[in-house]
């Protein structure tokens, strides 16, 4: 029986390596593009060897040539750290606008069914608590973080628009924070750089008072929420997150319990636009997907220290000082 064919933008990334894996176990043929801005090789190099992968060192707002047949399409291109886009901000709107243009026009031109990445991040820093997928958003498009916020709120606009006019098969995520083993060291998040602070023995940064509240989501969960919207037939918004609510400072505290470490926390001014809160109301991921996250905060938090913890201590340095704002 011939292998499904599948291809993963920003393949070489967090998110997009995992997702490689399990597109692989799930026995398609998986074709990964990236263009290593900020992704890395390393996520993906043990899948070189095996006959149904292969890779493409592409970016993403050139023309995307695929040759042969195509079912399925994985839009993860895009810096999603506030270091990268607040460093990289033209080439942040441009993968969201142009690279998600192409990228529709390769499943238009295909007949495959796409679904991109959106975020929490189009909610702003939300006057609704949790958001759903109703609420419209609080949006600073002019601010430091509005090139992420406003590319990603384009590209669902484009999205729908290339489902209601040219009839194409879309899906769209919208990602709320996730975390695991890959994360990059210097991604500029708080949980690589709480644990790469407790691990160099240094004080935990909080920006604020710390009563800004996330929710964290094991990578694992999200990859099986996004592989169930790909297979549904539901083509509106649907939020993907952990809605277990908790305040940067209670985080700082359980990764200071978690490490063993003794230092304190410190605390610095808010970054602009800094979201007060986030939750996502997963309701509909409940209903229409039967998705809801599986591993524990705490089961999810040690996996991930222990693998920042196995790395080669000069990797260590890598690690960001501190949290430039937190997704």
């Amino acid at each position: 029986m011939e292998r499904k064919r599948i291809l993963i933008t920003g393949a070489a990334g967090f998110l997009g390596s995992h997702l490689c894996d399990r597109f692989i176990k799930e026995g398609y043929h998986v074709i990964a593009m990236d263009n290593l801005i900020t992704g890395d090789l390393k996520n993906i190099e043990h899948l070189f060897p095996l006959e149904q992968f292969e890779f493409y060192h592409h970016d993403v707002t050139k023309f995307i040539h695929i040759s042969g047949k195509l079912d399925y399409i994985l839009h993860f291109a895009s810096p999603a750290s506030p270091i990268d886009y607040l460093k990289i901000p033209i080439q942040t709107l441009k993968v969201g606008a142009h690279g998600t243009h192409n990228c529709l026009g390769l499943a238009k031109a295909k007949g495959a069914r796409i679904l991109v990445a959106s975020t929490s991040e189009v909610y702003g820093d939300p006057l609704v608590h949790p958001q759903t997928e109703e609420y419209w958003g609080n949006v600073n498009p002019v601010g430091p973080r509005g090139v992420y916020d406003e590319a990603k709120r384009f590209m669902e606009s484009i999205t729908m628009a290339y489902n209601r006019f040219h009839g194409v098969q879309t899906r769209i995520i919208r990602i709320f924070n996730t975390y695991g083993p890959r994360m990059r060291l210097n991604d500029g998040r708080a949980l690589p750089a709480f644990i790469g602070q407790a691990l160099r023995g240094e004080d935990l940064t909080v920006f604020g008072d710390g009563s800004q509240t996330r929710s964290f989501c094991y990578v694992a969960d999200l990859v099986e929420g996004i592989y169930r919207l790909l297979m549904s037939d539901y083509d509106m918004p649907v939020n993907v997150g952990n809605p277990a609510e908790i305040t940067l400072k209670e985080f700082a505290e359980e990764v200071i319990k978690l490490t063993g470490t003794s230092q304190k926390i410190v605390y610095k001014p808010l970054p602009v636009d800094d979201p007060k809160q986030r939750q996502p109301d997963i309701t509909k991921a409940k209903t229409i997907l039967g998705w809801e996250p599986k591993v524990s905060r705490a089961e999810g938090l040690k996996i991930t220290y222990e693998y920042f913890k196995n790395l080669p201590k000069e990797e260590w340095s890598k690690m960001p000082k501190e949290f430039v704002s937190i997704k």
